[in-house]
């Protein structure tokens, strides 16, 4: 029988093509094992056909991964409606009951090694425990965000109090400062539902064989090395582990139109000369903040291509109507407008780009990275303050925006950090250490890179687990 690897992504196409990614990349270095990737589907949705996960295969690349299968989890009804943040977790808990018996069905047709859980799926971590199913995180943020969950337990533990009534910065090795105002709202308030769900995850993680992360350690030697010291867990073993990245979405070509608009419009301009503007699916701005982000932009007299995301109820109005009235008129020379979407990774690995106006989500950080272009820090939600704090502080390769008490950015302020990036000498020393960064990072997966080295001792890891199972008399699962 094939050594097989369970693969349990979150709910969300984003986790969904994340865990796919890995499981592809472990494929690569592993070719003998089998791969079967759990799909959750949303509450109260028909059945998954057999031509649904057809379509998966193509829309995801598997094709030239036959080693690859889907496995739809059958839906789960909900009888009230959850937060976006709490949704995937409750939907994954109230799954176990039918992940236990597929992890059943599959142990009877191959070897089963182990189960990789995305950190979002931790109460999954009870059933392989109990199975005695070898189980591992994969972590899609990096190692510093990591150190901060990992901490949480023991801040926990240590204090009666609320995070956001401390007086003090939460001090962890490895890492600059920390303020509270960047820390993840969620765990600012140990009564916040969240914060419960964060400090169930550290705790699973820390239990876990290991955890994977997406990271490479030039990019974050200092945290990793404390990490790996146990010097943020001291009352703890710190779990292994396998720094496996940069791991991004492949670059394809571009057939949408929108796409092909953009890098048509970008082929006509000057090299490095260009700013994307670019804040995720989930960036969305007032009309005010908006009008705010085209005052700024106009006034750097920079060139610039803006993705425009605007929130729910303004979707109905034009990017005419949606902007400051002769605004579009006004750039034509110099920026291009697009809505809603336009393809990030095939615009910054194009030359005209020279910087990025990011959000800080972790992919899009390596992405930049990856190509070597600088950034301009607007974190919005989730853990992106942090990745703004290690990105200016710690990184050097960013630039922050300051924020209004009501959270907005000011025209001006976004225009001078836009013109400071592409024009002053620390724009240049940013930009000279992130080329560095680029060069490190594609080292990392080649040869005896670091990565490259994870990835086998990953490998190492699952060879020397015996395969569970699900017949012994001992499995809680046993007839």
């Amino acid at each position: 029988m094939k050594d097989t690897l369970v693969l349990y992504p979150a709910l969300g196409k984003g986790h969904l093509n994340s865990m796919v990614e890995l499981g592809k990349l472990i494929l690569t270095h592993n070719p003998s094992l089998s791969i079967t990737i759990l799909i959750l589907s949303p509450p109260n949705t028909k059945p998954q056909s057999l031509q649904d996960i057809q379509t998966l295969v193509k829309a995801f690349a598997c094709e030239s991964f036959p080693s690859i299968t889907f496995h739809h989890i059958p839906s789960i009804s909900f009888s009230f409606t959850l937060p976006p943040h709490i949704l995937p977790v409750e939907l994954s808990r109230r799954s176990n009951h039918h992940v236990a018996h597929i992890l059943q069905s599959i142990s009877k047709c191959s070897n089963l090694k182990g189960v990789i859980l995305d950190f979002m799926n931790y109460s999954t971590n009870q059933i392989t425990s109990t199975l005695d199913i070898p189980t591992y995180f994969y972590y899609t943020s990096g190692a510093s965000s990591l150190a901060v969950c990992l901490q949480l337990p023991t801040i926990h533990q240590n204090t009666t109090k609320s995070l956001k009534d401390f007086h003090m910065h939460p001090k962890i090795p490895g890492l600059p400062m920390i303020s509270i105002e960047d820390m993840p709202e969620e765990v600012k308030d140990r009564e916040n539902k969240g914060y419960k769900v964060f400090l169930d995850i550290a705790r699973s993680m820390k239990e876990s064989d290991g955890v994977i992360i997406n990271t490479f350690d030039a990019i974050e030697e200092r945290v990793l090395k404390a990490l790996k010291g146990g010097l943020c867990l001291p009352e703890g073993t710190t779990p292994p582990l396998f720094c496996i990245g940069p791991m991004i979405s492949p670059l394809c070509k571009v057939e949408d139109e929108r796409g092909s608009v953009c890098l048509s419009w970008l082929d006509s301009q000057p090299s490095q000369s260009v700013v994307l503007l670019s804040f995720g699916s989930m960036g969305r701005f007032s009309q005010t903040q908006l009008h705010e982000i085209a005052f700024g932009l106009e006034k750097s007299e920079q060139r610039f291509l803006w993705i425009v995301r605007s929130e729910l109820d303004l979707e109905e109005l034009s990017l005419k109507e949606l902007l400051p009235e002769g605004f579009l008129e006004r750039t034509k020379e110099n920026g291009l407008v697009v809505r809603n979407w336009a393809p990030q990774r095939a615009i910054l690995s194009h030359d005209s780009v020279g910087g990025f106006v990011t959000h800080c989500g972790w992919n899009s950080v390596l992405e930049a990275i990856c190509e070597g272009v600088p950034m301009i820090a607007w974190p919005l939600y989730a853990e992106q303050n942090l990745n703004k704090v290690f990105l200016v502080d710690e990184m050097k390769m960013a630039i922050k925006v300051n924020k209004s008490q009501d959270g907005r950015v000011s025209g001006i302020e976004l225009g001078e950090r836009v013109k400071e990036l592409m024009e002053s000498d620390s724009g240049k020393e940013i930009r000279e250490r992130i080329l560095k960064m680029k060069i490190s990072a594609k080292e990392a997966r080649v040869g005896s890179g670091s990565s490259l080295v994870d990835m086998k001792r990953l490998g190492d890891s699952w060879r020397e687990h015996a395969s569970w199972d699900s017949s012994s008399p001992n499995s809680p699962l046993a007839c």
